[in-house]
């Protein structure tokens, strides 16, 4: 894997093409949209794996709408009508998801609602095909959310606005054809793929759309389901989502007799193992590359049709992450930059970042993304120093583009990571790594071991800076300073017993000991952006070193009985 070879002028030049033929798919989607055939019925409602909350459903028909950590008070008006809270809000409101929490309230005052809202969308935006509104990934989303809810959408509805209904999902799916080749890489991507295919199969349609619709959706499985079921983005939370979207595709098939896409149950199958590899020991997943807060039950709910049950992998190869296990101690380390700039731009620069977590708590993390926030936090939370890592003289190991053209893609930084994987004599399971992310710009590689002995009692680390042979150090003479940093999750208490030491102490009482002889630990107050309620207050410990004086530190973290 390599980021960014290409120069600016080719990405540019690139963005400026998919651009254009955008531009030119809507222009003929709007001469053609007369033309399109409309569908007289639904064949099927997929199932919705995600969560739902009764508590959503009494503020909405209390005049209140809550998503994205924020809340409307609509006071009788259509949302649509009035100024939105936040841009997180407006994605989640036009996407229709929320129409899923009506499961819990099947009134016909609550299908009525929806449907207002619903009718004054489509009065409001149906063929506006401009803003987030119409995002692909929005509008995947929404034909996803209301092919799945259609029976409380149309409990109760009258001909003409099941008629207007049933040509928006038309038009939606025309819509959606016509942008797909030119949506970004990536899960959006993705989801365009899976709400055509469901939406071959949930509407009518004949066999030529059904075979066209699986084959594209197998392409994408191909190229985005890497070898190891680790997801082409290296987020985590992705291969979540996405099989939240795939699993109720590929029962829709099974029920109504189709043959499935030939990818669609092997993709499946290979993205489990990997989904368990970064699951830690508290039931979340790790922090790595955009990754945010999981919802346990929706966890739970994908990880109930996994047939491959086993052992986690130790390495996801091309995936590029490595875990080290032992004992009650997980240990997941990034090892890995991302595939191409398309795929850089809710990458994070935490490469060599680890995770750590024991028993029932996480202790080690990295401080993930923000759900809600804005853009600048969203910048923020991608930074070196937010993760669990090194950073040279407070530089990120890779650095992001302003242009609002390109939007925030790596432009530099990591290129090549070297991995060695053993296991001692003594038993220990042992990793070192050295990533070029600071050669350009400093002239030094960052070199970190990790290893972790057979009880999982100790994990000993050695962070170290050199001078690769054949370069030499760019460093200004008043230059050089690391800081080592060790984000410690919220519900962890931190209590500083040494200089060079501190107690990490669980709710449950289990305690670690971390520890580096002949140096600083400081305790410094940090934010946990992942935190399912919001960013949230949290510790972290730094060693600070001259790498000059000092080009490498030890630390260990130790479990106490």
């Amino acid at each position: 894997m390599q980021v960014f070879r290409q120069g600016s002028v080719s990405l540019h030049m690139r963005e400026a093409w998919r651009r254009m033929s955008r531009r030119t798919a809507l222009a003929r989607l709007r001469l053609t949209r007369h033309t399109m055939r409309v569908p007289e019925r639904l064949i099927v409602a997929p199932t919705d794996l995600r969560s739902i909350d009764p508590f959503f459903v009494e503020e909405l028909l209390n005049g209140r709408i809550l998503l994205a950590g924020r809340v409307l008070e609509t006071e009788g008006q259509s949302p649509f009508a009035l100024e939105l809270p936040s841009q997180a809000f407006a994605a989640r409101l036009h996407s229709f998801r929320w129409l899923r929490h009506l499961r819990a309230e099947k009134s016909d005052q609550a299908a009525a609602m929806a449907r207002s809202i619903l009718n004054d969308w489509m009065a409001v935006h149906g063929y506006r095909l401009r803003g987030v509104a119409w995002a692909a990934d929005t509008a995947a989303q929404r034909l996803i959310a209301w092919l799945s809810h259609s029976p409380v959408v149309l409990q109760g509805t009258d001909g003409g606005f099941y008629r207007r209904f049933m040509r928006m999902l038309a038009f939606h799916v025309r819509y959606l054809r016509r942008v797909a080749a030119t949506t970004r890489d990536g899960e959006t991507r993705f989801r365009v793929r899976i709400a055509l295919a469901l939406s071959s199969v949930a509407m009518p349609n004949g066999a030529s759309t059904l075979k066209r619709a699986g084959q594209a959706l197998d392409r994408e499985i191909d190229r985005q389901i890497l070898q190891d079921g680790g997801h082409i983005s290296r987020n985590p939370r992705v291969a979540l989502e996405l099989l939240l979207d795939l699993l109720p595709l590929r029962q829709t098939y099974v029920n109504l007799g189709h043959d499935a896409p030939s990818r669609l149950i092997p993709g499946i199958d290979r993205m489990y193992p990997a989904l368990r590899f970064f699951r830690h020991q508290d039931g979340d997943l790790a922090l790595f590359n955009g990754a945010t807060s999981t919802l346990a039950n929706e966890l739970m709910s994908v990880l109930r049709y996994d047939e491959t049950a086993g052992q986690a992998f130790k390495a996801l190869p091309h995936s590029k992450y490595h875990r080290l296990a032992a004992g009650h101690a997980v240990v997941i380390v990034d090892t890995g930059a991302p595939a191409s700039a398309d795929l850089s731009r809710t990458a994070h620069a935490g490469c060599l970042s680890f995770e750590m977590s024991s028993g029932k708590y996480r202790f080690i993390v990295n401080s993930g993304s923000p759900n809600f926030a804005g853009e600048r936090y969203i910048q923020a939370a991608r930074a070196t120093a937010a993760h669990s890592t090194v950073t040279l003289d407070d530089t990120s190991s890779s650095l992001f583009s302003k242009s609002k053209t390109l939007g925030p893609v790596m432009v530099s930084g990591v290129k090549k990571v070297i991995v060695e994987r053993a296991e001692t004599e003594d038993g220990r399971d042992y990793i070192r790594a050295v990533h070029d992310g600071y050669l350009s710009t400093f002239g030094y590689a960052h070199e970190r071991e990790l290893s972790l002995n057979a009880s999982g009692t100790i994990l000993a680390g050695r962070d170290r800076f050199f001078v690769p042979e054949g370069k030499k150090s760019l460093l200004k003479s008043d230059g050089g300073l690391a800081s080592a940093r060790f984000h410690i999750h919220p519900s962890i208490s931190l209590l500083q017993t040494e200089t060079d030491s501190a107690l990490l102490i669980a709710p449950d009482g289990e305690t670690w000991v971390f520890s580096s002889p002949g140096n600083e630990v400081l305790v410094a107050e940090d934010i946990f952006f992942a935190d399912a309620s919001g960013m949230r207050a949290s510790d972290q410990l730094e060693i600070v070193f001259p790498i000059a004086e000092k080009p490498e530190i030890r630390w260990f973290l130790s479990y106490r009985p």
